[in-house]
C-alpha cells in the first residue's frame, strides 16, 4: 500500500528550523493515525530523510514516490518557491492530478498546500489556482504560517487545529487514489518554479565570533604518559582535532571555512575569564557567537570557571557545540563520567538541550558538525533579529541586509545563509515529552540536489 502522503519541503527551511519541520511531519502522521487507525505505520507518510539509505538512487526513489503516493503535502514558503527541485516535485504531482481528472472525470484535491511561511506575492498561475488557506485554520495561520505558530506556542490550539485540518484533507484524498504515473523521471521535469522574484535574498555579511575551549598539548614526558583523550591537541587550542584519525584542517579551521562559505566573517578567541563580557559586547554590536567546547577540557581550568559563569547567565544569541570524538570511550562508566562532567559544567543549558531550536548542542559527530554549526548560527541570528525588531524593525532588517519594505511582515525571515549542497546526516531524536516534541529526523545525503 502506498503512503498516504509525500512530504515536499525546501531544504533551506529544514536547515533554518529543522526541529519545527520535523515536529509538524511527525504530528501530522500521529493525527492521521488517530483518525485513520486502519493505516499501518509505514503507510502514513513518506519523507526522503527517513527512507533513503546509503547507496540508494535518491532521484529514482523520489520519482517513484511522487508518481505513486496518494497525496502530496507541500510546505509553502519563499525557500520552497526558490527551490528548483521542489518545483519539479510540485509540477509532477500537479500533472498527475490533472491527468487523473482527464481520465476519470474526478477532481481529487490530492495536492495539499501547507503555509509554512508567507510565500512570494508573484506565484505561478498553476499555484495560484490552488487554495492554500481555509476559514477553519484560523487567522494567525493565514497571516504568518505554521512556522510562526510553532515558534509562538509549539503545542498551542492554533497549531493543533491546523494539523487536524491537514490530516483530514490527507485522509480524504488518500481514500480516492489518484492514477499512478508510469516512468516518471523528476530530473527531466521542467518545474513551474522557481521564478526570478522567488529567489532567496543574497547572503548578508555578518560577524560570527568563535570561542574555543580545548586543552593545549601536554609537554614532554607527560604527553607520552597521557592516554588518548578528546582527540589530537597542538600548541594552541585551535589546533584541536576531535575526530580520529586526526584530520586537517582542525575543527576550528573547519568551522571558519563553513561560516565563511555561508557569507560571513569570523573572529577567533580562546575561552577565558572575560568570556561573559565578550559575549555581551558582541550582542550589543549585533554579532552572534559560538563556543566550541572539548568535553574533556570543559571541567578543567582555565575553562571551567568561565563556562560555569556562562551557563549561569543569559546569552540568547550564543551557540555551544560539544563534539563527541571518534575515539571517545564507548557506552559505559568512562563515557558516563565524561558527559557527566559536561553536564556539571552546563547544568542550566543541559536541561534545555532538547527544546525547539536549541543553541546548546552536545554529542556532535563528525558527520553532523557542519550542519549543527550552521543551525546554531542561523538560530542565533534569528533571535538577534527578533531582539532588534522589537525596538526598530526597519533599522534591524536593514542591518541584516533585508529590505525595509518587509519590516511589517508577521514574522522574521531567516537571514540569508549559504547552505551546503548536502542534507543533514543522521542525528539523535530528542527524548519524549507530552504529545510529541520537536525531533530532528535522520537525513541522508542527496547528491546532485544542491538547491532543494
Amino acid at each position: 500500500m502506498e503512503p498516504y502522503f509525500f512530504f515536499s519541503y525546501a531544504r533551506r527551511d529544514h536547515l533554518a528550523g529543522g526541529a519545527f519541520v520535523d515536529q509538524f511531519f511527525h504530528d501530522l502522521k500521529d493525527e492521521l493515525a488517530r483518525i485513520e487507525p486502519a493505516a499501518g505505520a509505514g503507510e502514513l507518510g513518506y519523507r526522503d530523510t527517513e527512507r533513503l539509505r546509503v547507496g540508494d538512487d535518491w532521484e529514482q526513489q523520489l520519482s517513484g514516490m511522487v508518481a505513486s503516493c496518494r497525496s502530496m503535502v507541500a510546505l509553502y514558503s519563499p525557500a520552497y518557491f526558490g527551490s528548483p527541485y521542489c518545483g519539479k516535485e510540485w509540477t509532477a504531482f500537479h500533472e498527475r492530478v490533472r491527468r487523473h481528472r482527464e481520465l476519470t472525470g474526478e477532481a481529487v484535491p490530492a495536492l495539499i498546500p501547507v503555509l509554512w511561511e508567507p510565500p512570494p506575492q508573484e506565484l505561478p498561475v498553476e499555484v495560484q489556482r490552488i487554495q492554500y488557506v481555509q476559514h477553519d485554520m484560523g487567522e494567525a495561520y493565514a497571516a504568518g504560517g505554521l512556522h510562526a505558530l510553532l515558534r509562538a506556542e509549539p503545542y498551542g490550539p492554533d497549531y493543533l487545529r491546523v494539523v487536524k485540518v491537514i490530516a483530514e484533507r490527507v485522509r480524504d484524498a488518500a481514500l480516492r487514489p489518484v492514477t499512478v504515473l508510469t516512468a516518471l523521471d523528476l530530473g527531466a521535469v521542467d518545474g513551474c518554479f522557481p521564478l526570478p522574484a522567488a529567489e532567496p535574498p543574497p547572503a548578508r555579511t555578518g560577524l560570527v565570533r568563535l570561542f574555543v575551549a580545548a586543552d593545549r598539548s601536554l609537554p614532554g614526558a607527560a604527553a607520552a604518559q597521557e592516554p588518548y583523550r578528546g582527540g589530537w591537541y597542538g600548541p594552541q587550542p585551535w589546533d584541536w582535532a576531535p575526530y580520529h584519525p586526526p584530520t586537517l584542517p582542525s575543527l576550528v579551521a573547519r568551522a571558519q571555512q563553513v561560516i565563511t562559505r555561508a557569507g560571513h566573517i569570523t573572529t577567533l578567541d580562546e575561552v577565558g575569564p572575560g568570556l561573559a563580557a565578550d559575549l555581551d559586547r558582541a550582542r550589543e554590536n549585533n554579532q552572534v557567537s559560538v563556543l566550541l567546547v572539548d568535553p574533556w577540557s570543559a571541567g578543567r581550568e582555565p575553562y571551567r570557571q568561565a563556562l560555569r559563569e556562562y551557563d549561569g547567565q543569559n546569552h540568547p544569541v550564543t551557540g555551544v557545540l560539544v563534539p563527541t570524538g571518534t575515539d571517545d570511550p564507548p557506552e559505559g562508566p568512562a563515557r558516563a563520567q565524561l558527559w557527566g562532567g559536561v553536564r556539571a559544567v552546563f547544568p542550566r543549558n543541559w536541561l534545555h538541550r532538547s527544546g525547539p531550536e536549541p543553541l546548546f548542542r552536545v554529542h556532535v559527530t563528525r558527520e553532523r558538525f557542519e550542519i549543527e554549526l550552521l543551525r546554531a548560527v542561523s538560530v542565533a541570528q534569528n533571535r538577534l533579529l527578533d531582539e532588534e525588531e522589537t525596538s526598530d524593525p526597519v533599522a534591524a532588517r536593514a542591518s541584516f541586509g533585508l529590505g525595509a519594505e518587509t519590516a511589517s511582515l508577521p514574522g522574521p525571515s531567516l537571514p540569508g545563509l549559504a547552505i551546503p549542497a548536502w542534507p543533514p546526516a543522521d542525528s539523535e531524536r530528542l527524548p519524549p515529552r507530552p504529545r510529541r516534541p520537536p525531533r530532528i529526523a535522520p537525513d541522508q545525503p542527496r547528491e546532485g540536489d544542491p538547491q532543494r
